[in-house]
């Protein structure tokens, strides 16, 4: 049976960062807390959020790391209750709206954070009682404004997955001008990894012909505007239209991922000083070429889809594409470049095997096949 559902209401607009008080009045939220990091307290984001909240008692909890881990979201309750806060509002990157998320579930269930993650069995312990949650994403990559799922690193340092229809945020407030300032490096690494979710989850073999067309649409406005938003960032077009394919890739995820994101939480898990987005965008050459063997894949030609909306000759030109993109971006092209060694190979392998996104790749990847994964991306 295909389950398709869509999914949260979205304000979609420069300037929509405005709507935010009448979005906490529609949900209920009437003392939130903000979740974000330094970055954007730093960019004048957090102060233009507050502006938009008004009379709104706000606390603000502005320590989420790059990677946010089970610590962060402790500190972030801990602050949520003192506030008496009846709500959040996640104000940047895919960390910030992850680990929101995280505060929903624990500061409203018991146990430890690893009780709930999916791969634990701990999606359906997951209940309605979780705190409202609105997102405002500073960044176009993960989508996560419109996304059931979060990726946090637990206390035994595992990055888990964590799934529930009832985190997805009761409203996303999607804000283009908030983009305008982000560094280069950040939107190219963003960027690659709004352009691998939607590559990624239209490989997936699950049916759900609405979220195909969806990431093939994604796909194509991410592919035509990167360039151009890493190198001028006040272009109001190509930022509009990243932010748009961030969007629709995590619009898209309920289809399912793959080895990319198997092999990117496993190595994030096992050094979080590593961007997840651009892990996805050095995976994803090699899963490409694995997947072409996919019975689904060949049979629905989804390779050749995504070379015509990415204005290529033909399907075998993908990898070679992908990799060269993120050259010309200015981001690497092999683990070798980051510090990645063979040495990890093994620990990888165990974490990508037991992954949540392992098996809903459209071929099924043993030991092997993630091991030549690795030696491919080095």
């Amino acid at each position: 049976m295909a389950l398709i559902t869509y999914l949260t209401q979205i304000q979609f607009e420069f300037g929509a960062i405005r709507q935010l008080s009448a979005e906490c009045a529609r949900v209920g939220i009437h003392r939130p807390m903000i979740v974000t990091d330094a970055g954007v307290r730093a960019a004048g984001i957090l102060q233009t959020t507050l502006d938009a909240l008004g009379d709104l008692e706000v606390s603000v909890f502005d320590a989420t790391p790059s990677n946010p881990t089970e610590a962060a979201v402790r500190a972030a309750v801990d602050l949520y209750r003192s506030g008496r806060c009846d709500g959040l509002i996640a104000v940047g990157g895919g960390s910030a709206i992850d680990c929101a998320k995280g505060v929903a579930i624990a500061a409203t269930h018991e146990g430890p954070l690893k009780t709930y993650a999916t791969i634990e069995g701990g999606s359906p312990k997951i209940t309605e009682n979780v705190a409202p949650l609105i997102a405002v994403p500073t960044t176009a990559g993960t989508g996560s404004e419109v996304a059931r799922g979060a990726i946090l690193i637990v206390d035994d340092h595992r990055k888990l997955g964590f799934h529930s229809w009832h985190i997805m945020p009761k409203a996303a407030i999607c804000d283009p001008e908030l983009t305008l300032g982000l560094p280069p490096r950040l939107t190219a690494a963003t960027g690659m990894d709004a352009i691998a979710h939607c590559m990624e989850t239209f490989m997936s073999a699950a049916f759900n012909p609405p979220a195909d067309g969806i990431a093939l649409d994604g796909l194509e406005r991410a592919w035509g505007h990167i360039e151009r938003a890493t190198k001028d960032g006040s272009d109001r077009e190509a930022r509009l239209n990243l932010m748009s394919a961030s969007m629709q890739g995590a619009m898209a995820f309920q289809k399912g991922l793959g080895c990319v994101h198997s092999l990117s939480h496993s190595l994030g898990g096992a050094d979080p000083r590593l961007h997840h987005g651009t892990l996805n965008a050095l995976f994803l050459p090699a899963v490409i070429r694995f997947n072409a063997g996919a019975e689904s894949v060949q049979k629905e030609q989804r390779l050749q889809r995504m070379a015509r909306a990415m204005n290529l000759d033909s399907a075998g030109d993908l990898g070679d594409a992908v990799r060269d993109m993120s050259k010309r971006l200015g981001l690497p092209t092999g683990l070798a470049e980051i510090g990645v060694t063979p040495a990890l190979f093994e620990k990888v392998i165990d974490g990508a095997m037991a992954d949540h996104c392992h098996k809903t790749n459209p071929r099924l990847a043993t030991r092997d096949d993630y091991r030549e994964m690795l030696e491919a991306s080095m």
